[in-house]
Parts: C-alpha cells; sequence; structure tokens
C-alpha cells in the first residue's frame, strides 16, 4: 500500500502527524490555540475576552504610563494598524487614553484609565492562574521553568531582529 492508512484514523491515537510530528511551529500553533480557548472561557465577561493584544496592551500601559502606541505594538508582535484597532478598543471602553507628547505632537502616549487599572487587577490574577492551571497539568514545574527561560531567549531575539 502507498499511502497512509486511512482505515485506522478513526481515533486520535491512531493518527500520525506525518512531518508535523517533528514540526515547532505545529506544537506552538496547537497549544496557543487550546491556551487561548482555556483563558477567554476564564475572561468571559471581561473587556480583554476574545482576541489577541488586549491582555498585552491592557498591562503594558498599566505598567508603563506614557508607553507609546508603536512601542505596544512591537511588543505584541502585531503590526501597527492591528494595535491600533485593539487601542481604539480599549479606548472606547473607557480603560485607556491617549494624549499628545507635549515635545512632539506627531507622537501620542498611553494612559490606563481607573477602570482600566482596576481590570489590570483583575487580569493579572486570572492571567497567572490560568498559566498555572493550564500547564501544570502537562508540563512538569522544573521544566515549565526551562521552557520559560528558552521562550523568553527566542522572544528576545525576535526582539532584536525586528530592530
Amino acid at each position: 500500500m502507498n499511502g497512509p492508512d486511512v482505515s485506522t484514523a478513526t481515533r486520535v491515537d491512531h493518527v500520525d502527524l506525518d512531518v508535523l510530528e517533528n514540526v515547532l511551529s505545529f506544537y506552538i500553533r496547537v497549544i496557543d490555540t487550546k491556551v487561548s480557548r482555556d483563558l477567554d472561557q476564564r475572561l468571559a465577561n471581561l473587556e480583554v475576552a476574545k482576541g489577541k493584544g488586549k491582555i498585552t496592551a491592557l498591562l503594558l500601559i498599566d505598567s508603563h504610563p506614557g508607553i507609546r502606541p508603536s512601542v505596544v505594538a512591537d511588543l505584541a508582535a502585531r503590526d501597527r494598524s492591528a494595535m491600533g484597532r485593539i487601542l481604539d478598543t480599549l479606548e472606547q471602553q473607557g480603560l485607556i487614553t491617549r494624549q499628545t507628547n507635549a515635545e512632539d505632537s506627531r507622537a501620542q502616549e498611553l494612559y490606563i484609565t481607573p477602570k482600566g487599572a482596576a481590570l489590570a487587577v483583575k487580569v493579572r490574577e486570572i492571567v497567572v492562574q490560568q498559566s498555572e492551571d493550564f500547564f501544570d497539568r502537562i508540563i512538569p514545574q522544573d521544566e515549565q521553568k526551562i521552557l520559560i527561560d528558552i521562550l523568553k531567549r527566542a522572544y528576545r531575539r525576535l526582539q532584536e531582529a525586528g530592530k
């Protein structure tokens, strides 16, 4: 027989992943999908649920008053127009404000509102707990630390390469 045996592909554990078996990006995409769904369920009634970039933007603005939209976009790995839409949404929801930079009228600065700051406190708690709950089920703590270290270095290299 020349090809996969489709007669046994009736259960997940019967399916060979083909070349994907050893492709890192496949596992990253699948885990991202699963962890994002889980997080969305936990954030269901909050303004930052559904979609990528809102949590990052909210927390960065809360932690770095006056941060520029381009910096948030770069750190979140979003193009500037996509980040602009995210920031528009956060602003419409009363979570952030934009101000013109006093020295450069073309530059915007982002600030958290009291409503946004209160949400950021809740979101931090949820995100940390969700990450622990989700990953503790599938990766031992010592391996999580190693994985975080590897991913942080990869993230920083991507940031450096983007400059």
